[in-house]
Parts: C-alpha cells; structure tokens; sequence
C-alpha cells in the first residue's frame, strides 16, 4: 500500500510512519513543521526515520536515508494547490490523516489558526481524496469533542453537540465533513477519537511532559482543580496499533442503520468513529505519584482553580474496537510512563548533540 501520513512530524505521525514504514508499505510523509512547540523535536523524529534537516525544502519530497520505502514533503495543509499536485502525484491508496493545530487552551486566544489548519486543511484532504480513488480516509478525532457530556465512560454513540473549547469544536467538524465527503462521494472513512497520548518523543504541551519538565528542574508544577481530575491516559504503541488495525480495514456502510434512531458513529454511507483509549482512567495527582517516582523527585505543586475549557474527567468506552478489530490498548500508567521518563532523561541529557548522535537514543 502507499499510504500519505500527514502531521508526520509530530508525536502520533512519527510513531505511525516509523510503524508502517517497518511493515514494508510505500509511506510520504507531510508536514509543515510549525512553531507551536519546539521544531527542534520534530527534526529530531525526522531524523529517527532517515530525514536530514538540511535537506528539506518546502513543497519538493525528500528521500529518507534510511528507508529506501519512506519520503517526507514539508507543506502547509492550507496549501490547496499543492496538496492537489501531491496527490495527483503520488497516487496513494490511503492516507492517514493526523496534521492538525493541536491544544485546547491555545486554541481560546488563537481561533483562527485552529479554523485555517484543522477546518479549511482538512477540506483540502477531503477534496483531494474525493478527486484521487483514495480508498480509505482515517483522521485524527479527539476525546475533548466529548464537552460537557458527564456520562461514562465517553461512548461513540454519545452526543457530542456541546464542546467546550474552539479545538474540540474544529474537531467534532471534521467528524461532519467527513460523513458529508463519505456519504457524497463513497469515500471510506474512519475518526479516531484519541483520549490523552502520552510516551516517548510527545508533545512538550502536554500535562505529563510539563509536570516531568519541572520536576526535575525543581520547579512548581500547576494543577487544576486541586488534581480532581481523571484522564484515561493512552501509550503511544498502543495508539498506534489502533490505527494501523482501523487504517487496514475501510469503514463499510452499516446495514442497520435507521435515521429514526441515528448511531452518531456510523451511517448509510462507509463512515465510523471509533474511540482509542486505555479505558481506565486515572486520578491525577496518583499520575503525578507516578511520575515522581520515575524522576526520583518530589513535585512542588501550585493548586488553581480549573480551567473553564477543561473537563473534570475522560475515559473512553472501547467496546466498538474491541467487537470489530479484536484489539484492546494494554500498556499500564506504571509501564508507560516509566519508557516516557527514561526517553525524556535521555534525551534531554543529550540535547546539545549532534542530530546524528541523537538517533541512537531510542
């Protein structure tokens, strides 16, 4: 299969083209290697997969120096143009579509990144499967499209009319284009809602890589809602093999789908959703004992009041992944973040390396 992974520098990305570069598929990879965290860290992924920095040039495919099946293009998703020309191109047969401006607290003082990179970026994919034969469109969902729904866990057959953020709202509209997209046109497609990834070379935005940050600078961590909070933590691997199970089969119509009694998360036409989640969320001040057990340190913790865009809790309802992949996430807090801990000791120990030396890390 030759398969299109966008978002390809980031943290899921990476992981999913190293994943199915290794099982022998023809792989590009997209990115357009934005600043909202340090780009440092994704030339450094990059590099794990056989890209030089040097070598990159907007909009022009650079071969990988280590896989042989592995290109990577650096190209802005609003870019309709050039999107067009990749896909006439390279005539893909899925794409794994994982770009996206992400964070839920960014996204409330800058809407309009979160509108021209998940919303009009996503058309711009739809569009070019839509004009391709792309025979399976999987994209990258997310657990805040849950809102202010309180019953759980989150099941995708739930209503998700009530986000609380402009980034879970971004998100639920990808859900919408593309059920329109699959039901239109008869593209297969398939929304992954990923409930809170964590493990090696993550996002340095998120809660665990700021608390690990701090603790070993002995500085103050900040927790809301005097840690009253859970999340249903997922590993990376774990994530990733969920997708590479839903990418290897395309969503087909559901038969018993009735518009008197409408499943959100199916249709008439070859569209699902499915949750990706660990299913056991975990308390997190407990999260924080756990990561200040791997650092050896103590936390100093800053209490604040909670944020109005965060939820009190998450924990995803996998039943559907379960019944149709026969796949369940598996890794425990205590594995996951124990790899994630080593990963960021290492890593950060060696920060002032050459990118080269850096590939040898992990």
């Amino acid at each position: 299969m030759k398969i299109l992974v966008t978002g390809s520098a980031g943290f899921i990305g990476f992981f999913l083209t190293k994943k199915l570069i290794e099982r022998g598929d023809e792989v590009v990879g997209l990115d357009n290697i934005n600043d909202y965290y340090d780009v440092n860290l994704k030339y450094a992924r990059l590099a794990q997969n056989g890209i030089d920095k040097a070598g990159i040039e907007w909009n022009v495919p650079v071969q990988s120096h280590k896989f042989l099946n592995y290109r990577f293009v650096k190209m802005n998703l609003e870019d309709k143009t050039h999107i067009q020309r990749l896909f006439k191109k390279e005539k893909f047969d899925m794409v794994a579509h994982l770009a996206a401006q992400a964070g839920v607290r960014n996204s409330i003082n800058n809407p309009d990144v979160y509108i021209q990179s998940n919303v009009a970026g996503f058309l711009n994919i739809l569009e070019a499967c839509r004009h391709h034969n792309i025979q399976h469109l999987v994209y990258a969902s997310s657990s805040s499209v849950y809102g202010l729904n309180e019953q759980m866990p989150f099941s995708v057959t739930h209503c998700t009319n009530h986000p609380v953020s402009i980034y879970a709202a971004t998100k639920k509209s990808n859900e919408l284009m593309a059920h329109a997209y699959s039901y239109l046109f008869n593209i297969p497609t398939t929304g992954m809602r990923f409930f809170t990834v964590y493990g090696p070379w993550g996002r340095p935005d998120m809660a665990y890589y700021l608390f690990a940050d701090a603790i070993m600078k002995d500085q103050p961590i900040i927790v809301f809602n005097e840690g009253k909070m859970k999340r249903d933590f997922t590993y990376i691997d774990d994530v990733v093999d969920g997708i590479v199970h839903v990418l290897d089969q395309p969503a087909k119509p559901a038969s018993s789908w009735s518009g008197l009694n409408p499943d959100p998360s199916r249709s008439p036409a070859p569209y699902r959703i499915y949750n990706i989640g660990n299913d056991q969320p975990v308390e997190l001040i407990d999260f924080i004992t756990e990561i200040e057990k791997n650092c050896g340190k103590k936390a100093i913790i800053e209490m604040k009041d909670q944020e109005k865009s965060d939820v009190l809790a998450t924990w995803a309802d996998i039943n559907e992944l379960v019944k149709n992949f026969d796949y369940r996430p598996h890794t425990p807090i205590q594995t996951g973040l124990s790899k994630f801990i080593q990963w960021f000791k290492q890593y950060y120990a060696f920060e002032q390396m050459e990118m080269s030396q850096v590939n040898t890390i992990y």
